[in-house]
């Protein structure tokens, strides 16, 4: 391989000690990992046609058409490269939805790293529609607490929970194609029609037999580097994204069809795919502006605070009491932060711009990982301004 700086330059960008792994014999033992920054798109698609082996292990790609992620020296036929997107390591594919290609088998070439983990994720990619438990992990011959705790550091998710959000995808998949409840309970491994409905239900709030196909609102699944996430949108406006594995996202949803009535159904509107396209792009590295036309659902006084939020420039951050004062309210910080906390249209609005007073990372609905991920990501954007 050729050694030049150029060559590394292109490759690898610069490094930067990110993300934190614990070692086998220690699991309270915290080292850095070295995670590197991805070149361009279009070197990486070009990597991808020419089979490049100097990627090897350096970046990896997923196919949106199929729902498969690649080593760039894959010998499947390429795709196009509207149906690309970049990753720079496994955990990221995984965490994005795809699933990986049984021609060049990408897990493989990283079993050495942790094989825990690759062990389980090919036994769930053989599976997917398993409902697993802690009893499947003890026939591995695993501790489920060494298991949960690897996987949360990696994924921001347990094992079990990566297993269930793969199971309740297959269903919104086919929902969305049409199908019955009933298929998509089948397709998606549910013993039952009511425990299918209850998983739905906690996901997003609402039963997938309550889903009506003249409804005002729209839901659809969108991939990101960073997770599944849902938008819920009308023909003209998106109303709702969040991360799959928010927490309030059942409760937002709810709160949603309560202000906005009209029911709710599964399939694509032209805001979502706009939204999809921007983060895609946003994501890339491309663009930090999204110009998806919003519904933003709140007291005047909410909408003011996520009005100041968007002002805020990406690369940038500030506390709950810089944005107070800018709103001319300085005595408000809990109330602003409080609207914060209300924000139903992640990345779009970025809650994820505030830090606490003393510059430390504080709560965010998405997972403090992802903030770091994104605060990461958007500093590069400053960064070639």
């Amino acid at each position: 391989m050729d050694g030049s700086p150029r060559l590394f330059t292109q490759m690898c960008g610069h490094f930067e000690m990110d993300a934190r792994f614990s070692t086998p014999g220690d699991p309270e033992l915290q080292y850095p990992c070295i995670m590197f920054d991805l070149p361009d798109s279009r070197i990486l698609y070009q990597a991808l046609l020419d089979r490049d082996p100097r990627y090897e292990g350096r970046a990896w790609v997923g196919v949106t058409s199929t729902g498969v992620f690649c080593r760039l020296t894959c010998s499947a036929r390429k795709p196009k490269f509207e149906n690309c997107q970049f990753y720079g390591s496994i955990s990221d594919c995984l965490e994005a939805g795809f699933r990986a290609c049984k021609r060049c088998g990408p897990l493989a070439e990283a079993a050495a790293d942790d094989p825990t983990v690759q062990k389980l994720l090919t036994a769930l990619d053989a599976q997917p529609h398993k409902r697993w438990s802690e009893a499947d992990i003890v026939r591995f011959g695993y501790d489920p607490s060494n298991v949960r705790r690897v996987f949360k550091r990696q994924f921001g998710l347990t094992f079990l929970e990566l297993a269930r959000l793969r199971r309740l995808k297959e269903g919104f998949t086919t929902l969305r194609a049409g199908e019955t409840v009933l298929a998509a309970q089948i397709e998606s491994g549910f013993e039952s029609p009511s425990a299918f409905r209850a998983a739905f239900a906690a996901l997003i709030g609402i039963a997938p037999g309550a889903f009506r196909k003249d409804a005002l609102l729209q839901a659809d699944w969108i991939e990101t580097p960073l997770g599944s996430m849902v938008a819920i949108s009308c023909q003209h406006r998106l109303h709702l994204l969040e991360f799959v594995d928010r927490k309030a996202l059942a409760t937002e949803v709810r709160r949603l069809l309560e202000r906005q009535p009209g029911g709710l159904g599964i399939g694509t509107t032209p805001p979502t795919e706009q939204v999809r396209q921007e983060l895609r792009a946003f994501f890339a590295g491309r663009s930090s502006t999204f110009q998806t036309p919003c519904a933003l659902h709140g007291t005047a006084f909410e909408r003011e605070v996520w009005a100041a939020l968007q002002q805020i420039p990406a690369g940038e951050t500030r506390s709950y009491s810089d944005l107070a004062a800018a709103l001319g309210r300085p005595s408000s910080t809990r109330a602003v932060a409080r609207a914060n906390g209300k924000n139903q249209l992640a990345i779009i609005v970025p809650c994820h711009r505030i830090l606490a007073a003393n510059g430390d990372l504080t709560g965010y609905g998405g997972g403090l990982w992802r903030k770091r991920k994104l605060i990461t990501l958007e500093t590069s954007y400053q960064e070639r301004e």
